[in-house]
């Protein structure tokens, strides 16, 4: 009975709706976390009488056929780039990027990583740095002492040094952007790797054309929607019980067949 195998690859298709829903979720909070959505296919047919084929001598034709599904499957898990809100933090080395782009970090590897989440630190050489101490690209120290240090929408970072009129300009931060932004492999950490399907990345400065501008104090939020997660949450399970009561319906017939006497 066909139905058992069939059911089974929904409820399996299901559980990995759940999980990525549960991810979602999870990162409700997370600093420019961008949500995921799982897309399904169905699989192969079984055509027991093929549509198009003749039947009769006469030419007549089969209009519609006999053909048996055999299940779903999953296509893809398709990461959504929206923009979330921008939220002050009054941090001065927290920064957003409002508009599209992606941070460069250098990772321990000597690889390009690349990320939203500007929630930026002074590592002990006064290099700006992430939570975990990767560099961000290009390299910008800070002096010790510099009195007040300002990021303007165009990534030029400026210091006010003591006994000096004029603010030091330290350098500019550039962003990256990728002709496929879904297609960028994630490697946890809110950090990213350029892969074949997202394409090369394009260096470019904030604030031109294309490019997203820096927003200094404020922080990139996650663009997971409870309300949304929650309803598909629902939808999931209601689907999953209904793959469940299939099987044991098949279940059910296999018996009164082995009953019979």
């Amino acid at each position: 009975m066909k139905a058992l195998s069939i059911a089974a690859t929904g409820m399996l298709s299901q559980q990995l709706n759940v999980e990525v829903i549960a991810n979602n979720i999870a990162n409700l909070n997370t600093t420019a976390f961008k949500r995921q959505r799982a897309e399904f296919q169905d699989l192969l047919y079984q055509n027991i009488e093929r549509v198009g084929a003749n039947s009769s001598d006469a030419g007549t034709i089969v209009p519609t056929g006999i053909q048996i599904g055999v299940g779903v499957k999953t296509a893809s898990v398709y990461r959504i780039t929206d923009q979330g809100n921008l939220v002050s933090t009054g941090n001065t080395y927290d920064m957003a990027v409002n508009g599209r782009g992606f941070f460069r970090i250098e990772l321990p590897t000597g690889e390009l990583g690349y990320t939203r989440a500007g929630a930026f630190q002074l590592g002990p050489q006064g290099q700006i740095v992430t939570a975990e101490g990767y560099i961000v690209q290009p390299s910008i120290s800070i002096p010790q002492e510099a009195l007040d240090v300002t990021i303007n929408q165009q990534g030029e970072v400026q210091a006010a040094l003591a006994g000096q009129i004029d603010q030091q300009i330290l350098g500019r931060f550039e962003l990256i952007l990728f002709p496929t932004e879904a297609g960028l492999e994630a490697i946890g950490g809110n950090l990213f790797l350029e892969t074949a399907a997202s394409g090369a990345a394009n260096v470019g400065s904030p604030n031109t054309p294309g490019f997203g501008t820096i927003v200094q104090g404020f922080l990139e939020t996650s663009n997971v929607n409870a309300v949304t997660e929650i309803t598909g949450l629902i939808t999931a399970q209601r689907a999953y019980e209904m793959n469940s009561r299939v099987i044991a319906t098949a279940d059910e017939m296999m018996a009164s067949v082995s009953n019979l006497r």
